[in-house]
Parts: C-alpha cells; structure tokens; sequence
C-alpha cells in the first residue's frame, strides 16, 4: 500500500514521533509511506528510514492557504499513487479532505486531542474511519460530531519496546538525588503550574529532588513558559526545577528518570509519554483525566490524582519516593502493560487493518423515493447493484411504504426515510438527510430518482462519484451525467442505461413478489368470505389510480359494464384499490346489474399482491398494482391514458395493452376535465383481451 500522513509539523511531540514511528514500520514491511508537513526536525529521521517528505505549509489557518493546498495535494496523492489519505490534525486535514475525494482515496482521520466544535474541527469526524486513541475521544467524538459508532477505530499509540528498553530500578538503598520529570509541550493544559506547587510542598521533607522540564511552549506563545519560571524563583525552586527545552533523545531523558509526573488538567486524548515511562521502567503519577484512564490502573501500574490538587500530588510523589517496593511494583505493573497493550508492533497491525478495510469497504447511496410502482420497476437494478458490490454497504433513500416492500429483498442494508415534503420542511429533511450521509462516509450514489432534490441530497452527501441522467435538474451537481435516450424505452432498460459507468451491463432476472403465510392466508380468507372457491376463475380489476393521477382512472360506469359482460361468461369479478377508491367502488357496485366483490380499503400491498397471485388475469391502469401483476407473473391487461406504455411497462409475462392513442397523448397530465384516453377504451375490448389470456393467449 502507499499510505499518505498529513499533519501541520514534523518538530517534537506525541502525534509527529507516533506519525513517524508508524511510517518507518510501513517502510518496514514492503510498502510506501509518504508524510506531508511543513518540516522539522524528525522530517531528517523520516527520509533517513526511506519515507518520502514533502513540505508544506499545510499548518496554515489562512482560508486562502487551505484552498491552495487542496490542489498540490491532489498532485502529491497522483504521482506517489497514494491509496490511503490519512490526516492528523484538523488544519492540514481540511485540504487532505477535498483532495482525497477529488482523486476518489479513503480519507481517514486520527483524532489527537479533545477538540472544541470549531468549524475546523468538523473534518476530523468525516474520515471514512476515525482513529481514537482513547474512550473518552471516542465518546467526544460520537456525541459532538455525530460520527456514527461504527466508524470509530479504538487504536491507542505505540511504543518501540527496542527504543525504550526496560530499567529495573534500584531499591537497594535510598539515592542522594531523585530526578521527577515533566515530558511535554509548555500549556496551561499540561498542569505544570500544579506540579512546580506540589514540589514547594515536596522539598520541604525531601530536598534531594531535582525537577526536570522537558519540552518547549509553542512559539507563538512563549510567555507561558517565562511566566512558569517567574513562578519558579517567586518560590524559591530555582535550584530544584530545571528547564531543559525540547530535547531530541527522550528515551535517554526519560532512563534518568525516578519518576514522571503528568499533572494535565484538560482532557487529554492519550499520554504518549506514560507509556514510553512505563516502558522503561519509570514510575508515573498522573491526572485521573481523559485517556489517561485507559492506561494507568490506580496502583497496579501508576497512580492517579485528582486534576489541580497539588498536596495530594505531593504527597504522593513523597510516598512513591520514599517506597522503593511500590516503586517497583508499579515499575514491572507498567512494563507489563505496555508489552500486553501499547507496542508499536500492535498499532501497526490495528492500523494496517483499518487501512485494509477502508479500501474493502465500499458505501453505496441509492436514491429512489417516488410511488411504490415505480419502485417495483427499480427492484431489478437493485438486484444488480447488490450482485456488482456484493461486499457493500448499500443504503436507500426511500418512502415509508417502499422500505416495508424492499425490506423483504436482501439488496438493501440501511433505509433512510424521505417524505418528500414541500417548503420549509423539505429543505430541513434534505439538509438532515444530507448530515447524516456525510457522517456515513459515502463512496458512490447513484441517483434513480433524478430531479432537483435528489440531485442537491447526492451533492450535499460529499460523495466524491455521483451519477445520474443528463437533464435541465441540477445535473451539473452530479460527477457523473448520464445522456438519456430520445426515443422511448422501457423503464428497467432505462435505468440500466444509468448503471452502466458502473460496469453493469446484464439485467438479471426478477426475483418474484414476496407474499408471507400470513398475508397469503388473509387473502384466501376475504375470498372465502365472499364465497370464492379455490378453482374458481377470478378476475381482478383495480378501479383506481393514485390520487395524484386521477387522469388514470376508467370511469366506473365502464368498469360496472365490464364486470356484467363477465358475469355473464361465469366469471367472477373482485374490484380492488385503496380506501381512497371506495366511493368509486360504491358506485360501480350501484351501477352493475351482476354482484363483483368489493375489497377496496382492505388490503395493504402486500395483501394485494396475495390476491392478484389468486387472480387467473389482473385489469389496471398504470400504477402500482400493475406491476405487482407483472412481477407476480399473473396475466394481466394494462389500461393506458395519459401515459406512454412504452415508457411505463416492462414487458413481462403474458399481458395486454389498451392504449388510446390521441393527439394529445401521452401529456403527461395529473388530471384531465375531458380524459377522452381512458373514456375511449370501451368494455368490450377489454373483456375480450381478458378472455384471450384465460384461454393462454400472448
């Protein structure tokens, strides 16, 4: 693999030794590892183990700098042909971002520190995996960035145990100077201020200490560390408190140790420093305070205090000080600890493996809301898009209704409701929506719904490959835009025509309509109750369409005729729809001189589909129990209007079509004051096509 680090600075610190660290294991194992900062001095170590350095001045907060960097980024990730980007810090991770999913990479993050909800801070939440080091980020992330739970990767730091090799320490007799080091960057945060005022406390028993402040404060901020030595002779420890700056060999540091104190007072994401302590043998007294609960077991492998309380961290470093036998209990508890927990080697493999499953790991968005007929006319692009990314997380954004249908398929993972409301409430729903796609990480949409607002939900989701037709709706948001076709097509071959830059290029088979016992028994029990034998031939008619498209419907007095002419062939008649369609049937029940079965309002789809399968032949215009029909391979008769037949039927099985084509049609219109399509389709012809597929007519 070639693996890409992005962070501000290679200078001193716990995240630049552990990038580094992590880069020469990479190097060691056979794959590319290429790091970009703004240099420092472990960038020579870096280049000296065989990693690849590019500076950068990516630690700029400069809005125009960040912009600047997207682009070389971009160049870097093509010439190294980078397959992972992998940021460690907020600034440098907002152009790592864009421009790993400009170039189509895995973008992960690893989260270092406790950050406030700065604008800034939002990327680090957008890996495809989060890196935690800690519980305590996991939970800060989780509950103030919305990361979802499953894309947090629990990943604590490493130490190279041949760095820091293990120092029993003495305990044969009392030693003229103990030596208490503070390993770390120069901030409030830090708690030296609380350590220096444990030591006027410590001195007073124990003058043969010494006090070692390794590490530096931020250049940009020095008058912190001046202000800790001005506090330093105020209390007379001048000679006891040393400030050595920041220091190059720290496992030699810390071997000079007696004892580390890390006295932090805000919520520390780790403390590499613990375990490079612990490693070697050092005692450690710390803050019982973010990370650092993960790794110190009060009094098995260091002791904890409370933050800010510098007379228990006296007294305490006292005792640890004056008891060689718990110095050396906890010495051996600690190097324990890290070899069963903390090695560099362990990282490697956790990492490795997040590494191997962000490139295996693909996130596929469907959209598809519109009515359930049209989502029964999409079961089979499903179908193959599961069969093309079998290994996939496929989420669909659909209806209420249609989650209850697809459900029933194995090709969707995860549903996402979209009522596709109007106003105010449809732009809350799209940038909700929108949220939480881009803390699911998405790799690809593919856009079937296709118009404005499932265009703006796939551009919003930060997808970096976004497909869907070519039209005058916002296609310009898609990566990808497909040419539709000029002439008509049926529905499935229009769909797959969009699949296609996917290497879909089969369209399988449809599965059939799922019917459980349960709804199966319902329906054979409401024909029952109408006194329907099981052989007894069984003709459906569906008497409405969808209140959206009242153009649709066959007038009842042509449906009251139809069914007579099929009374008198002996041939019972059963009208279906919604409870919408129960005035409609009344009416036909009153203008029908023979008796047709009334279960509109009675079924859901599911129950419908049960009765259409019990049906010898289905009657419907163009709406969803059409294509229940057609999928339950039940013959069927399809009445067409105001819609074209060539666009709207997939040809299936044994069927025939009515169409009444006029000058005016197809138009496409949701109502009509003259409907002369569908009043034209008489109930004879009808009734004939019917009596062709009972006798198995094509």
């Amino acid at each position: 693999m070639n693996i890409l680090q992005v962070l501000p600075e290679l200078k001193s610190g716990g995240v630049e030794t552990g990038t580094v660290d992590l880069a020469k294991e990479l190097i060691s194992k056979g794959h590319k590892s290429v790091v970009i900062s703004n240099g420092g001095e472990l960038s020579k170590d870096l280049v000296k183990s065989g990693g690849i350095h590019y500076k950068l001045p990516v630690h700029e907060k400069s809005p125009i700098t960040i912009i600047s960097m997207i682009g070389k980024i971009r160049d870097i990730i093509k010439k190294e042909e980078i397959d992972i980007v992998h940021a460690r810090s907020r600034v440098p991770a907002m152009s790592a971002f864009f421009a790993a999913h400009m170039m189509r990479v895995p973008f992960i993050t690893t989260c270092h520190g406790y950050y406030s909800r700065h604008i800034f801070s939002r990327v680090m939440g957008w890996g495809k995996f989060v890196i935690v080091a800690s519980n305590v980020i996991a939970r800060h992330m989780i509950k103030n960035f919305g990361v979802p739970r499953e894309r947090i990767r629990f990943i604590p730091r490493g130490v190279d145990l041949d760095k820091f090799q293990y120092t029993k320490p003495a305990t044969d007799k009392p030693k003229k100077e103990y030596k208490i080091g503070i390993i770390g960057r120069i901030t409030p945060i830090k708690g030296h201020v609380f350590l220096i005022r444990a030591i006027s406390n410590v001195v007073r028993i124990m003058p043969n200490v010494k006090v070692m402040i390794i590490g530096d404060g931020p250049e940009s901020k020095p008058k912190y560390r001046q202000e800790l030595e001005m506090l330093t002779r105020r209390l007379s420890l001048s000679r006891y408190v040393q400030f050595l700056g920041n220091c190059q060999d720290i496992p030699e540091q810390i071997k000079k140790l007696d004892l580390l104190v890390m006295p932090s007072i805000g919520e520390e994401a780790f403390g590499r420093v613990i375990i490079e302590a612990q490693a070697s043998g050092v005692p450690v007294i710390a803050s019982r305070i973010g990370g650092i609960v993960d790794i110190i077991k009060d009094g098995e492998n260091g002791i904890l205090v409370p933050p800010r309380d510098w007379n228990r961290l006296s007294e305490f470093i006292i005792k640890l000080l004056k008891d060689a036998g718990l110095r050396e209990r906890l010495s051996l508890g600690g190097r324990r600890s890290v070899e069963k927990r903390f090695t560099l080697s362990q990282m490697y493999k956790k990492t490795i493996k997040v590494y191997n499953e962000a490139l295996s790991l693909y996130r596929i968005l469907i959209i598809k809301w519109s009515a359930l007929g049209d989502i029964i006319l999409s079961l089979q692009a499903l179908k193959a898009i599961r069969a093309k990314f079998p290994k996939a997380k496929i989420t669909l954004i659909t209806s209420r209704q249609a989650r209850e249908f697809l459900s029933r398929y194995n090709y969707i993972d995860e549903f996402i409701i979209y009522n596709n409301n109007k106003g105010a409430e449809s732009i809350a729903d799209i940038l909700s929506i929108s949220s939480e796609l881009r803390r699911s990480s998405v790799d690809l949409v593919s856009d079937l719904q296709n118009n404005k607002k499932s265009h703006i939900i796939s551009f919003l989701s930060l997808a970096p490959r976004r497909i869907g037709y070519r039209s005058r709706k916002l296609d310009f948001l898609l990566t990808e835009a497909v040419a539709g076709s000029k002439e008509a097509m049926p529905p499935v071959e229009h769909q797959f025509k969009m699949l296609k830059p996917l290497g879909i290029n089969t369209i399988p088979e449809p599965d059939p309509f799922i019917v459980t016992d349960e709804e199966q028994e319902y329906a054979d029990k409401l024909l029952q109750n109408a006194w329907i034998a099981k052989k007894e031939r069984l003709v459906g008619i569906n008497c409405g369409a969808s209140q959206k498209w009242k153009s649709k419907a066959w007038p009842a007095e042509k449906i009251a005729k139809f069914c007579d002419l099929l009374a008198g062939k002996k041939i019972r008649v059963v009208i279906t729809g919604t409870s919408d369609d129960a005035q409609e049937a009344r009416k036909i029940l009153m203008l029908a001189r023979s008796k047709p079965i009334d279960i509109t309002g009675k079924t859901s789809i599911m129950e419908l589909a049960a009765v259409i399968k019990r049906c010898s032949v289905f009657v419907t215009s163009d709406s969803a129990p059409l294509h229940v029909a057609a999928l339950s391979g039940t013959p069927f008769v399809a009445l067409f209007g105001p819609t074209d037949p060539k666009r709207h039927l997939q040809p299936s099985g044994r069927y025939r079509i009515i169409y009444r084509k006029l000058r005016c049609s197809p138009c496409y219109r949701a109502d009509c004051k003259h409907r002369d399509c569908m009043n034209k389709i008489r109930p004879e012809e009808i009734s004939a096509a019917v009596t062709e597929l009972l006798k198995g007519k094509k």
